[in-house]
């Protein structure tokens, strides 16, 4: 049998991974080795033998809303030792890059604020609603202090009367 022309111009190996051999057939006096299983394996075998995992209840849903956004407000407190020590570094004259660095120190915590609401809305839920006040308050808190931050840095420059 010879192979069709459009595999003609190909090299044999390509030409023997495109039509992979018959199985051969077992010889009955090997026997198989322990532990072997003649059936196949693949993921939809592997998969029907494990067991569904059970949906989290509503409870455990809104526990890891509230820990999440819990991360995200203490975030920009993250955030600080990076910026003070950028701040330190970029010294006390007026220069293009210190005066970028202020620029976006005072630009982010502001932006924060006035999206707090919006930062937080994919894990209020009417269960959670009364708890998300305490973790909005700190995420505001935590970018005061980043503008205190850049306060520090523009009153070490002497723009600050």
């Amino acid at each position: 049998m010879s192979p069709p022309s459009s595999l003609s111009n190909l090299p044999q190996w390509a030409i023997d991974l495109q039509s992979p051999p018959k199985p051969r057939p077992k010889p009955s006096n090997i026997p198989d080795p322990p532990g072997f299983s003649a059936a196949p394996t693949g993921k939809r075998s592997l998969s029907a033998k494990q067991p569904s995992r059970k949906a989290p209840s509503v409870d455990e849903t809104d526990m890891l809303k509230i820990k999440k956004s819990w991360e995200v407000a203490l975030a920009p407190a993250k955030a600080l030792p990076m910026n003070a020590i950028m701040m330190y570094m970029s010294g006390n004259s007026l220069q293009i890059f210190s005066i970028m660095m202020v620029f976006m120190l005072f630009k982010n915590p502001i932006q924060g604020i006035l999206q707090t609401n919006q930062v937080f809305t994919k894990y209020e839920s009417p269960r959670t609603k009364d708890k998300m006040w305490l973790v909005k308050a700190v995420y505001v808190l935590m970018n005061l202090v980043a503008l205190g931050l850049g306060i520090w840095k523009v009153n070490g420059m002497g723009l600050l009367p």
